[in-house]
């Protein structure tokens, strides 16, 4: 195995953004089944050392490709190309708009103690999420526009945030 391999290369797949994630996941398993450091624990500590290299490369490969967010991410590292999340936050007015109108009915309904109103919520952001994740695709695999794909992925950040703030007060109102 090359440490210097991409994550798609160490997993023998195509770099893009739509994978068979089911494929991905018996790859996975297939790579951890060889570096596994239960394998190498009668083996010298030099081996030992590299299998748990080996076996903590493989999962953050896996964990970066699982996720479409680090996916593309990563594709887009991949492709030159920084997403610029912590210095570029500007994002257009009416995605601004949107996103103050989603946090104030998200703000509401965990007030008013709604769980059906946040799951209506959670479920409509799902679906938005969904459409922009197979736009993104399209971007990357079809298109290669980059620099469009860039900006997808900054709100896609947004979004994701979002849906973690609608899940947190669905928890919070369960408890």
């Amino acid at each position: 195995m090359d440490f210097k391999a991409d994550h798609f290369a160490l997993f023998g797949i195509k770099p893009g953004f739509r994978l068979d994630l089911s494929d991905l996941d018996s790859r996975y398993r297939d790579i951890q089944a060889q570096v596994h450091p239960d394998r190498f624990a009668h083996a010298g500590e030099a081996e030992r050392r590299l299998s748990m290299q080996w076996a903590t490369h493989a999962n953050e490969a896996y964990q970066t490709l699982k996720k479409p967010l680090e996916r593309a991410k990563y594709l887009l590292h991949l492709a030159g190309h920084d997403i610029q999340a912590e210095s570029n936050t500007a994002m257009p007015a009416d995605f601004l708009m949107e996103q103050m109108e989603w946090r104030e009915a998200v703000m509401d309904a965990r007030n008013g103690g709604d769980h059906h109103e946040l799951e209506h919520l959670h479920n409509r952001l799902r679906g938005d999420i969904n459409d922009r994740y197979d736009e993104l695709g399209r971007m990357i695999d079809e298109l290669a526009d980059y620099a469009m794909a860039t900006d997808r992925v900054r709100r896609l950040m947004f979004l994701e945030k979002l849906l973690y703030e609608i899940d947190d007060a669905l928890a919070s109102l369960e408890e």
